[in-house]
């Protein structure tokens, strides 16, 4: 059996003493580990980043997907094609720990991989495949697929992050303070506990909950009959698991369940978590919503040369190491397109997932005006575009599509495959302007923009999830004004549409292009104000602070 010596070798900070397991379905460690499709494993791979230069007592709990989430590439006439290709990892370790899990009545058998600090800087993570020759061949499958399309594998692989990752850390007698949830997938955790303690206190003593997204496939709901048939409740009975949960319908929401069982959560922004309270306001016996914004971590993301300038105040230093990596950045642009992008042209970057309410085309909306943007001589920009639509999204595929095609007949615009740590990392440094914009409070936090910041990236922004906390309009950021909310959807677009283009044309461009030392200046208080206070030590000593350490007051309301 593994000994605390084999999993963690290192020495636990006393101030971060408390024992903790972290569930996520993804975690982005390394490039070469694709076990993340977007935002959500980003972020995990900071906190686990950051737990480890914090020699914090904590473990992450994931799964380890065969296929990953997919390969992004493009068919033979350029759309957007998902292919998924077998993975295999040397660097992991075999536990040879192999333990049963019930699914759909059925035992599932779970190995148990672990990815030790010492590979990439982590703190250590137990991953969990069910692709073994114990199981027939449909429990085998499992483990596929990040965020599988199958309704009941997504809820069998709940159920194998869940129970199976609580049942690992009793195998292996971590003796776990706090459970913590890093979104709902992990619900089944709760009525695994539940089952031990057989105590609703003792199980909200011990877990905590982080909600990411208000966006409803951000908060699943299924079917209570379907979860039941499924062996989601860990062997309760359905009248048990409607008595602790607070169910009274027909079906069982994941964050809702969530927030009944954990202590304390918290939204990951502050706009977030206040976007979150009244989200969940008018439900019984919930636990108390905070907010930890989410951060990146600095030490993986920046780039030392241009750090190294920053540090000095050398601007001729900077802008130069600015323009080596946008040189960088465009043999990649060259190598995926065909393009010979220039160096000296402002270059704007839209990178993330696709999904409608990030609205990757809205600055091409107004068509006439997109055009004379993109053909201005005395005043050129760039555009790139990146980001993995989820795969069963055809909306977000057309868009994907769409903007491929609208950028074929120009050599300034570009759509790029393959977005995963080493292209986001390339896009971060090589840009000038990041751009987001999501319809306001629909984007938790948005950590891209981060990360952008500490490359000498100038955030562009709605101001939504992470940006009022950091954003000085026109000192460190471009803030874009979003439209009245009471507005039909495509009336704001126009309007949101329209005041993108004026930004760019009446204050960023002429900046960059007519006072170079003003440009740097933003540069400069852009990469000054994202860090301590967006860089994921920050975030991983708050989780602690606020989350693991606090003691729960108990309410007369607490079921029993």
């Amino acid at each position: 059996m593994l000994s605390k010596s084999d999993i963690f070798g290192y020495k636990h900070s006393k101030e971060y003493s408390k024992s903790v397991a972290y569930f996520s379905m993804e975690f982005a460690i390394d490039q070469s580990l694709k076990i993340y499709s977007g935002g959500l494993g980003f972020l995990a791979g900071s906190h686990m980043r950051s737990a480890y230069e914090l020699k914090q007592n904590l473990v992450g709990i994931g799964m380890l997907w065969k296929y990953g989430y997919y390969d992004q590439v493009r068919s033979i006439n350029g759309a957007m094609k998902a292919e998924y290709v077998q993975k295999y990892y040397s660097f992991l370790t075999d536990t040879g720990i192999v333990f049963p899990v019930e699914v759909h009545s059925s035992t599932v058998y779970v190995k148990v991989f672990l990815l030790k600090p010492e590979v990439f800087g982590s703190a250590p993570i137990f991953l969990l495949s069910t692709d073994i020759e114990q199981n027939d061949a449909i429990s085998r499958t499992i483990t596929n697929r990040l965020y599988d399309a199958n309704e009941s594998t997504r809820i069998a692989q709940s159920i194998v992050l869940g129970i199976g990752g609580a049942k690992l850390l009793d195998i292996l007698k971590m003796d776990t303070e706090i459970y913590h949830m890093n979104e709902g997938h992990a619900v089944p955790l709760c009525f695994y506990l539940f089952s031990k303690f057989k105590n609703i206190e003792e199980v909200r003593d011990r877990v905590v909950f982080t909600t990411h997204t208000p966006e409803e496939a951000g908060n699943e709901q299924r079917s209570f009959d379907l979860l039941s048939k499924m062996s989601f409740f860990n062997g309760l009975s359905n009248s048990e698991v409607r008595d602790v949960a607070g169910i009274n319908g027909d079906s069982l929401n994941y964050t809702l369940t969530a927030l009944r069982f954990a202590k304390i959560a918290n939204g990951v922004s502050e706009m977030h978590g206040e976007v979150s309270r009244e989200m969940w306001s008018g439900y019984d016996d919930i636990c108390e919503i905070t907010s930890i914004t989410n951060s990146q971590n600095k030490k993986y993301w920046k780039d030392d040369a241009l750090e190294s300038a920053f540090e000095q105040n050398d601007d001729k230093a900077l802008m130069a190491r600015k323009k080596e990596m946008k040189r960088a950045l465009f043999k990649i642009v060259a190598d995926q397109t065909g393009k010979i992008f220039d160096e000296d042209v402002l270059t704007m970057v839209w990178a993330r997932r696709y999904a409608g309410y990030k609205r990757a085309d809205l600055i091409t909306a107004d068509v006439d005006r997109f055009a004379v943007l993109i053909s201005n001589k005395e005043l050129p920009i760039q555009i790139i575009w990146a980001g993995k639509p989820y795969p069963e999204d055809y909306t977000a595929i057309d868009t994907f599509n769409h903007l491929f095609q609208k950028t074929l007949p120009n050599a300034n615009i570009a759509v790029l495959t393959g977005y995963e740590l080493s292209l986001s990392a390339a896009l971060k440094r090589g840009s000038d302007i990041w751009l987001n914009n999501p319809r306001l409070y629909r984007e938790a936090s948005g950590t891209s923009g981060m990360t952008a910041a500490m490359n000498g990236s100038v955030n562009f922004s709605i101001p939504d999830g992470w940006i009022p906390e950091f954003a000085k309009n026109g000192v460190n950021s471009f803030i874009i004004e979003p439209a009245d909310r009471s507005l039909p959807q495509a009336e704001q677009d126009k309007i949101e549409c329209d005041r993108i283009l004026d930004i760019l044309e009446k204050q960023i461009l002429p900046i960059y292009y007519t006072k170079p030392k003003s440009w740097a200046t933003i540069v400069k208080n852009s990469m000054r104000d994202v860090s301590p206070a967006f860089e994921s030590g920050r975030m991983a000593e708050e989780y602690y602070t606020k989350l693991f350490n606090i003691k729960r007051e108990v309410l007369t309301t607490d079921l029993i």
